[in-house]
């Protein structure tokens, strides 16, 4: 493959800008609801048992929702869209709803039932000597299992909405989980007190409220699409089967995932009261250019990869997997470089007030700039698994997901000991870089036209942008010191400015270098500022 773009990168541009500004919206909520946490719970007893507890659902969530259940659907779908009709193909969208529904129905009643073991299993002794924190936990667990039905039938629906062209709508739906938990808990948690019930209850059952929120909020665009839902349980669909054949293998892979989540979240519950918060509020933070960014051209990608693979269009397929990758790291690659620069100065503006203290902030950013050295390669990882499902080359996602649990739970053990709660994420973000670089060994071999010259040269002008963004940003942080360091309204303008002339000096740079994904991305911009 040369150095030209997709032909398909000009609608996958479009498609992620959509999907983009919908997320953004959804991670500012997201991180609206996390200063209430700060604000209201700080970082310790009450929000480690939050944490734990929401963590138990929320590693099936990722195996149903955002991992093995919505890749898998979307391939198959895109494939009865394109080859199949619609009859069948709504059908199989009905099949596929009814299943999970009952099939996560069952596993969130066994969930709240042996909620007390699982906890156990996720913590340490030591977090069962705090008095009280593991029947909280316990209590918070069997609150939010129900979570995982509303979610993973949440992703299913955001499927086929995808699969149909339309990506705002599903894209926002998070906004209104970030709106429910928001407004429903901090209702409940002002209430819950006066009736005898803990306060992080509240946010608990707010989880929920959002939870439903984000299903419901995209029916009427499913409706649109001419779809009716009509319950259908058929256990030999061929469609229903392909996709469970489909998500076997990824469900391991993603089990890896899940099993390094686990590992951190047992080793953190040991270190330091607050390393679990500390780390919950940074990664929270990392999410937002992971989201924007990887999640959005994740989003994007999906289905036009699962249509150009059921055309055998492969010479279409490696350069939209190509521009894709660029355009990613393009976003990346300096987001990582910003948030390790300004990790303590963007954690005190967010984060520090109530409850929420200056040694929380000094943690919280030591986290935050580990965990930022990854960024490239948790957004890579998310272009670059979608390939191996277009390919139905599902083995290799499961050995890098492998490898990467391996190399987390080695750092950990070699590191945590010096760095303490550092060494979790630093772990993970070599771990997850391990596994970007495997992928994309297996598809420099597996993608016969992939030209590694393309990927090396714009690696280059990004690198070269990158260096005079850190060198701008640098300085000018030296300069705006005594304005990061007193007042929240001199300290919020600093930060804002530091970002706002970091990424303007990027843009400009990586434009005149001729980026040729960049290009293309700023001609739609164009094109549509030009249109409204």
């Amino acid at each position: 493959m040369g150095s030209k773009p997709s032909a398909f990168t000009g609608k996958i541009a479009r498609s992620a800008g959509a999907v983009s500004g919908a997320v953004m919206c959804s991670r500012i909520l997201g991180l609206i609801r996390e200063q209430i946490f700060a604000g209201m719970f700080g970082a310790g007893y009450a929000y480690d048992a939050f944490v734990v507890a929401f963590r138990i659902p929320n590693l099936l969530r990722d195996l149903f929702a955002e991992g093995a259940l919505s890749a898998a659907f979307v391939t198959v779908f895109s494939d009865y869209d394109t080859n199949r009709g619609k009859e069948a193909t709504w059908k199989l969208a009905s099949t596929v709803l009814t299943f999970f529904a009952v099939l996560l129905s069952v596993l969130t009643l066994a969930g709240i039932f042996f909620a007390d073991p699982i906890v156990d299993l996720m913590t340490v002794e030591g977090y069962q000597l705090i008095p009280g924190k593991f029947e909280l936990t316990v209590y918070l667990t069997r609150i939010m299992f129900p979570f995982l039905v509303f979610i993973s039938l949440s992703a299913v629906v955001m499927g086929i909405l995808n699969t149909k062209g339309k990506f705002f709508v599903p894209a926002m739906a998070s906004s209104f989980f970030n709106l429910g938990s928001i407004i429903g808990g901090v209702t409940l948690a002002l209430l819950f007190p006066r009736i005898g019930q803990p306060a992080i209850a509240g946010m608990a059952w707010g989880t929920l409220i959002g939870g439903l929120l984000q299903l419901l909020i995209q029916v009427p665009s499913l409706r649109r699409t001419g779809y009716r839902f009509v319950p259908r349980l058929r256990f030999n669909d061929p469609g229903l089967k392909r996709i469970l054949l489909l998500m076997l293998p990824a469900t391991i892979g993603i089990s890896a995932t899940q099993i390094n989540i686990f590992v951190n979240t047992l080793f953190a519950s040991s270190l330091a009261e607050g390393s679990l918060s500390w780390l919950n509020y940074a990664f929270r933070l990392v999410q937002l250019p992971i989201g924007i960014f990887g999640v959005a051209f994740s989003i994007a990608v999906m289905p036009v990869l699962g249509k150009l693979a059921a055309q055998k269009d492969l010479a279409s397929l490696q350069q939209t997997f190509s521009s894709s990758l660029i355009m990613v790291l393009s976003l990346t690659i300096p987001a990582s470089a910003g948030l390790i620069l300004l990790a303590e100065p963007i954690i005190r503006v967010i984060f520090e007030r109530g409850a929420f203290e200056a040694l929380d902030t000094i943690r919280t950013a030591e986290a935050l700039t580990y965990y930022a050295y990854g960024l490239f390669a948790y957004s890579g990882v998310k272009i670059m698994v979608p390939v191996f499902y277009a390919m139905g080359s599902t083995r290799f996602p499961v050995i890098g997901s492998f490898i990467a649990v391996a190399a987390n739970i080695i750092i950990i053990f070699l590191t945590i000991g010096f760095f303490q709660h550092k060494a979790i994420a630093l772990s993970l973000s070599c771990a997850m870089t391990l596994n970007f670089l495997f992928l994309g060994f297996i598809l420099y071999r597996r993608l016969e036209g992939f030209s590694i010259g393309a990927l090396a040269l714009g690696m280059i002008k990004i690198g070269t942008a990158t260096t005079v963004m850190v060198a701008a940003i640098w300085g000018l942080k030296i300069w705006l010191l005594p304005w990061l360091l007193v007042g929240i309204i001199k300290q919020l303008a600093a930060v804002l400015l530091l970002i706002g002339i970091g990424a303007t000096i990027y843009y400009a740079v990586l434009y005149m270098l001729k980026l040729p994904e960049l290009t293309i991305v700023t001609e739609k911009i164009f094109q549509r500022l030009r249109k409204s």
